[in-house]
Parts: C-alpha cells; structure tokens; sequence
C-alpha cells in the first residue's frame, strides 16, 4: 500500500479534534510535519500530537522531500496561495472549507490544478458522514416523493468574542474569512443540498447588519433554484435571541416531509401518511475520519474522491450571488 505522510498549514482548533487525528488513523497515511507561523504555538502542537517537524515557513513544509500532500487549515484568505503553492510544486491539497474566501479564488484554484494535473480536496465532510448519508438515502429512495421545496433556517445568539470590538473573531472579518458567519457555516448547508440535488442554478439574497457589532452581515435572506426548477429558501441570523436557536433543513415532497439539522445532528424525522419516524444516526469521534480516508485512498489509487477544488466552487459562487459580491 502506498504511504501517503502529510504535512499540514495551520494547526488551529479544527484540527484538534475535528480533523488531524483522522489522518493518522486511515490505513497508509501519516502526519510527519506541521506549520504555523508562531513557533511556540507549532513546537507545542507537534510535540503534543507527535509530529516529528515543524515548520514557521509554509514554503519550507511544502518543500520537505518527504511530505507527500498539504493539509491547509488557515483562515480562507490564505487558502488559495497555499493550494497552488503545493499544487505548483506537485504535492495535493486537502483544503478546510470553503474553498476559498471568493468564487474568483476558486477559480484560480481549479486553474492551476488543471494546468499542473495536481488535485486539490475540500473538506466537505459533512457528505459522507453517516447521518446526512441517511437523509441522502431517504430523498434519493422516495420516502418524500417528489421533492418540492427546501428550507433552510439557522439563528444563534451573538457569540462572547463578538462584542470585544478590539479583538474580532477572524471569521468576522471579511478580509481574511470572506465574509461573516454566513460566509464560514452556510457552506456546509449549500454543499449538502447540492449534493442531493444538483448545482444550484440561480440565487439572490439580501442581508445586512443589525446587531452592529461587527461589519459583515449578521442577518442574511435567500431564494435560489436546482437543476429542474426545484426551489429553495434559507435565513440566517448570528444576532438571535438563545430563545429562537434554530439549525433546521426541511425538504418537502409530495409524499412527505424531512426534517433535519446541520450542526447539532439531531434525530432525523420523516413525516408521512404512515405518521410521524425518527432516525438517530451516530457519526464517528473524528468527523472528518470518512472524507479523509476517501482522500487517502484516492491518492493511493484505490478509489475516486469527489470532493474536490472543482466540486466546492459552486458553494462560492452562490455564497457570492447571496451576498452580492
């Protein structure tokens, strides 16, 4: 079996748990370097997960003749350097969500990868996690009918980092994430759908900022449409009382309705004339564990990965129409 060691950018939060165990746990794949710029906060992380190298220079990591792939899990301004960076120098990519802070960045990024025959995956794991497997499952069976309609609706309370005006959140700052909170989380949401039902064709949105905490939007609306006229709405409000949490999708068909969250995972309910299901689907300890071993196996040659540069372009491109970009 070919070895595939990897080097990641960035070791913030998401790879603590989410993410970088996974690597190490899929047959044939290993972490052998990782980079940050801080070096008291990279020489931690290695030691504290035993990763033999680290790095303060991305190009250095990217250089290291024994780093096979890139893992880049930095904020999605710099994600579009890093990817063709190690795409130029013959390395793929496996690249936190969403692709990049822009569609036109995606597009740079699919460019490069085309030119240099070098793949580049997005960490859209959410598709193949059991849970949303099942709910995938139960629209592609019938179990709805014909869908008609897609509903997202998302609302949290402001977060404690966001009313500390001197040090934002970075997933606040439009310059470095692309947006605000709509622009790290609606991601995984708009992926999923278009999973199930194709690339969405057309979309519009409105949104603005009503809290004033920060200057990306905190309250955003949107109608868009899938392949064969299927139509879709969705709200998000980062400034919601803790009363009116909501992190539902509700897809309706002419047979039936399916309920299901996002984030929170809980039980998925189908509605019928057979009366009212639930489905409580685990997923693994390390979310990401399935897409990564899809990766790897790829790489190794055993399967193809869909999950790629390509792929994770259209999310941008509807995040962009919403926000009108």
């Amino acid at each position: 079996m070919k070895q595939i060691k990897w080097g990641f950018i960035g070791c913030g939060e998401v790879t603590e748990k989410k993410s970088g165990p996974a690597f190490s746990l899929v047959p044939g794949s290993s972490v052998i370097a990782v980079m940050s710029r801080n070096l008291d906060k990279v020489r931690s992380y290695a030691q504290r997960h035993h990763i033999p190298r680290w790095y303060t220079d991305a190009q250095a990591l990217i250089d290291d003749p024994d780093v096979d792939a890139v893992y880049i899990a930095t904020p999605p301004s710099s994600h579009a350097t890093y990817a063709i960076m190690s795409m130029r120098s013959g390395k793929p990519c496996y690249v936190e969500k969403p692709l990049a802070s822009s569609y036109t960045d995606c597009q740079r990024i699919n460019h490069i990868s085309e030119q240099t025959g070098v793949p580049c995956f997005v960490a859209y794991y959410r598709r193949l996690l059991p849970y949303f497997q099942r709910v995938k499952e139960l629209v592609q069976s019938g179990a709805i009918g014909k869908p008609l309609n897609v509903q997202v609706r998302f609302a949290v309370p402001p977060r404690d980092l966001d009313y500390n005006r001197d040090n934002l959140p970075w997933r606040v700052q439009r310059d470095i994430a692309g947006g605000g909170y709509f622009y790290d989380l609606a991601p995984h949401q708009i992926d999923l759908l278009q999973e199930m039902f194709g690339p969405i064709t057309r979309a519009h949105g409105y949104s603005c900022n009503l809290g004033g905490l920060y200057q990306t939007e905190d309250t955003v609306s949107a109608c868009f449409q899938f392949p064969g006229g299927l139509p879709g709405s969705g709200s998000w409000c980062f400034m919601a009382h803790d009363s009116a949490r909501k992190d539902r999708i509700a897809i309706s068909g002419d047979k039936g309705r399916l309920l299901f969250s996002v984030f929170t995972y809980e039980p998925i309910v189908l509605f019928t004339e057979e009366g009212r299901q639930e489905f409580q689907i685990p997923n693994p300890e390390h979310v990401q564990l399935p897409l990564i071993q899809s990766v790897v196996r790829h790489l190794q040659g055993l399967e193809v990965c869909t999950c790629d540069s390509r792929s994770a372009t259209t999310v941008n491109w509807v995040m962009d129409r919403i926000l009108n970009k």
